[in-house]
């Protein structure tokens, strides 16, 4: 068996073998046909159109709230004497979390050279950059005076005031923001083959200069697959220590304050998981609809949805199993206000938000150890939106009951969103949705490069060099190969027939 089959052959559509990853006889020209598909045609779906009217209404709805905020101040939004943080927080944490599996899904398992995950890195990472974009909304509106935000950045100023560089809110800062530069560049060093394709099968003028500069001069040759490459490589081991340490960051705002429910040192392994928890349901709730509207179901299959559910179900049990400690630590610290706390969430007057969480964060999810329910889309995209949900009220449980109730019962009051802390989380779904909705019309929603390393191919002649993944755009050419443009060896070894 030559090499070509044997990088390939855990992926044969044999019987009594694993199911394929790419389904449905494809070729390298007719993938490349079918994922260029939703960008060469016409006009998208009607689906499509009505998924962006929504979109866009909500965007709406959101630049409105800011408008109003900025004209009336926060105190448009419910917060009183106690919760000083609530909704704003919340929406932050939780669209920092949702951007953690496309980090993980692209650069983690490619690290660890997982096949599967070719065919769904792609719109996981444009997720993590729209998700972090979301999140970079509510850190600038909740400060209050939106047009004073310059002084949370270390320049010089007329008063001489400088950032606390000891305070976890600017660790935000850095952590964030150096989140979304890597993510950014490991998004879009990855589809610069693909941005080729794209401008060579481009039929307008305006679109062959648009993906030409975006391409960067790519041609396909084995040095320029060297340098991709490595970049990828190099890109990818600075995203893996990310996928750790930004929602560890964002976990220090709460876990170095002295405040009952927040001080622990659980906070940072627990958030980390909780965060590729609602990441992995989010990249199901966005591909599940995708794969029917655009024609993917050969190209994500079954076999993906699978492994996806199996890592949802796993770091569901994590979460679990965080909660349950969480009152084992309150338990053992003997600290009263601890104690007093956890009880309060599961019985106080929050236990109803407490109890969905646990119900859509810990229950929802065991429905995947039933292979019935990880092989049915309609019950996959059910549970999955129960974890949407559930984590968002996983940070509402921490911030908001946390605060509610503090060392003094006389400054106690119960927290009540207004109608402008509500449309503001809606219109933040908005953005999201109308900035991935322009995504999958405009740029290649599929990793075409990557993906045809993993077609089902039992003649090695139909595939001579696998480094080098041909398309209908740009095909290798074996006559151009140069062993010593590349010091890699994959590249200079002979090729045999």
């Amino acid at each position: 068996m030559s090499s070509a089959v044997r990088e390939i052959d855990n992926t044969l559509d044999v019987p009594g073998q694993r199911a394929a990853l790419i389904t449905g006889g494809h070729d390298l020209g007719s993938l490349t046909d079918v994922a260029c598909a939703p960008w060469e045609a016409p006009r998208p779906p009607r689906a499509w159109y009505i998924a962006f009217g929504l979109s866009l209404a909500l965007l709406a709805v959101l630049g409105a709230m800011i408008g109003y905020l900025v004209l009336n101040g926060v105190g448009v939004w419910g917060l009183n004497n106690p919760t000083g943080w609530a909704f704003d927080i919340t929406n932050f944490v939780f669209w920092v979390g949702i951007g953690h599996a496309g980090t993980l899904i692209s650069a983690i398992l490619f690290l660890f050279r997982q096949k599967w995950r070719t065919s769904i890195n792609r719109f996981a990472e444009a997720m993590t950059i729209f998700a972090v974009v979301c999140a970079g909304v509510f850190p600038g509106i909740h400060v209050g005076r939106i047009w004073l935000a310059y002084w949370l950045a270390p320049l010089p100023n007329q008063m001489a005031m400088w950032p606390n560089f000891r305070s976890p809110l600017l660790w935000d800062v850095f952590a964030v923001g150096t989140y979304a530069t890597v993510s950014m560049l490991f998004w879009y060093v990855g589809m610069i083959p693909d941005l080729a394709t794209f401008r060579d099968r481009a039929r307008s003028k305006w679109k062959q200069v648009v993906y030409g500069l975006l391409a960067l001069g790519w041609t396909g040759s084995s040095r320029h697959w060297h340098r991709f490459e490595r970049a990828y490589l190099i890109l990818a081991a600075l995203a893996t220590p990310l996928v750790l340490s930004v929602h560890s960051v964002v976990s220090f705002d709460f876990a170095v304050s002295q405040l009952p429910g927040w001080h622990t040192t659980i906070f940072p392994p627990y958030f980390v998981a909780g965060a590729i928890f609602g990441g992995f349901a989010m990249v199901l709730t966005l591909a599940i609809p995708a794969r029917e509207l655009f024609g993917l179901k050969n190209i994500i299959t079954p076999r993906h949805l699978d492994n996806m559910c199996k890592i949802t179900l796993l770091t569901g049990s994590i979460v679990g199993y965080a909660y349950l400690l969480e009152f084992f630590t309150a338990w053992y610290s003997g600290n009263p206000y601890e104690s007093f706390v956890f009880k309060a969430r599961a019985l106080g007057p929050y236990a109803w938000a407490y109890w969905t969480m646990i119900g859509c964060n810990v229950v929802a999810p065991q429905l995947f150890w039933f292979k019935a329910f990880r092989t049915r889309v309609w019950l996959i995209l059910l549970v999955v939106m129960c974890v949407n949900i559930g984590m968002w009220f996983e940070r509402f449980v921490i911030i908001v009951t946390s605060l509610s109730q503090d060392f003094l019962p006389s400054s106690w009051d119960y927290f009540r969103p207004t109608w402008v802390d509500l449309l503001t989380l809606a219109g933040s779904f908005g953005l999201f949705f109308t900035l991935f909705l322009l995504f999958c019309r405009y740029l290649p929603m599929v990793a075409m490069a990557e993906v045809k390393t993993v077609l089902p191919l039992t003649d090695p002649r139909a595939h001579p060099h696998p480094h080098v993944p041909a398309t209908r755009a740009f095909d290798y050419n074996p006559d151009e190969f140069d062993p010593a443009a590349t010091s890699n060896p994959r590249d200079a070894r002979e090729e045999r027939p």
